[in-house]
């Protein structure tokens, strides 16, 4: 693996950040008031996970994000020391929050996603330019929702972008955005096993029914596929293998940006020369390592160097 002053260049695309707020209850009720046991506010948004997590595993990279209003002031704020580095631009409205409310009597967890402001496309479209700038030839992560006013192909456009350019995309979408995206052939895109069986219209019973879709996408131009899988792991099917990833077992508080942490971790060693099996460990390490957090709280480094040689990874043949 190369060392971090030669990695190749990251750049985060993340059109429509949060502001999360999570709150701990004994229990929902009905037309009831309840009290918070406590709460947290965090940057939020895919993109902005993800770029906090390459900022706490010291990998150089660059956020482009959204930002709007009082509530986007704030979030700049935040994210003031928990990027490494990022690059703004500032619209009309106010930055969505998000709410995720964590039950400690039944376990259960629910979110509700804002909606963030509108983003004229000339505005969209000089954020994305400086995306693929700084990208390069490097990695280029494109994830999270967006706003209603923006283009569904819009994931489409920044993979082919990127591409031209010489550099790889990484894609963590779901639905129509990733329907497009993947028509634009990306580098790498990380679904889990709901999202893929989403986009295939089918449930996925096995292993062996997951990398053959994997394989349908790869036909249709995508090079890497990663399914995560949750407390199974995540499989990793590249153009010349399959590799499968055992997660270690830890205690689940929260899997708010756990799949972020995958993309991060993944990305973070890619852009270090590291080989598919190193990327693949380091993913599910991160993951494992967020989902013993609270709320939308991420993995700590320390955590994930100690889970990193606890994830196994083994070559299957299917």
């Amino acid at each position: 693996m190369a060392d971090a002053f030669t990695q190749l260049p990251v750049a985060v695309l993340s059109l429509n950040p949060a502001v999360d707020i999570t709150y701990q209850i004994p229990q929902l009720i009905p037309d009831q008031k309840v009290h918070a046991s406590d709460s947290r506010y965090d940057p939020g948004g895919n993109g902005i996970n993800v770029g906090r997590s390459l900022k706490r595993l010291g990998v150089q990279a660059c956020t482009f994000c959204v930002v709007a209003g009082e509530i986007g002031r704030f979030l700049r704020h935040q994210l003031d020391a928990q990027l490494d580095q990022a690059s703004y631009l500032e619209v009309d409205g106010e930055t969505r929050i998000n709410g995720t409310i964590l039950e400690s009597v039944t376990g259960a967890q629910f979110e509700v996603s804002g909606v963030g402001p509108a983003v004229p496309t000339t505005e969209w479209q000089h954020l994305l330019d400086r995306f693929v700038t700084h990208c390069g030839k490097g990695l280029g992560v494109i994830t999270g929702s967006l706003q209603q006013s923006l283009p569904q192909d819009l994931y489409a456009e920044a993979v082919r972008r990127v591409q031209a350019a010489g550099g790889r995309a990484v894609v963590d979408s779901h639905d129509e955005l990733l329907r497009h995206a993947i028509k634009a052939q990306p580098f790498l895109i990380k679904p889990n096993r709901f999202e893929l069986e989403t986009l295939v219209g089918r449930p996925l019973e096995n292993q062996q029914e997951i990398v053959r879709e994997a394989r349908q996408l790869q036909a249709r131009g995508v090079s890497y596929v990663c399914v995560s899988l949750g407390a199974e792991g995540a499989l990793l099917v590249t153009p010349s293998k399959v590799l499968k990833g055992e997660a270690p077992q830890v205690p689940v508080i929260s899997t708010v940006g756990a799949g972020d942490s995958m993309v991060a971790g993944m990305t973070g060693v890619l852009a270090q020369g590291a080989s598919d099996q190193d990327a693949l460990r380091e993913g599910i390490a991160c993951s494992a390592a967020t989902v013993m957090q609270p709320g939308t709280e991420l993995f700590d480094k320390k955590t994930v160097d100690r889970l990193r040689g606890e994830v196994r990874v083994t070559p299957l043949t299917l």
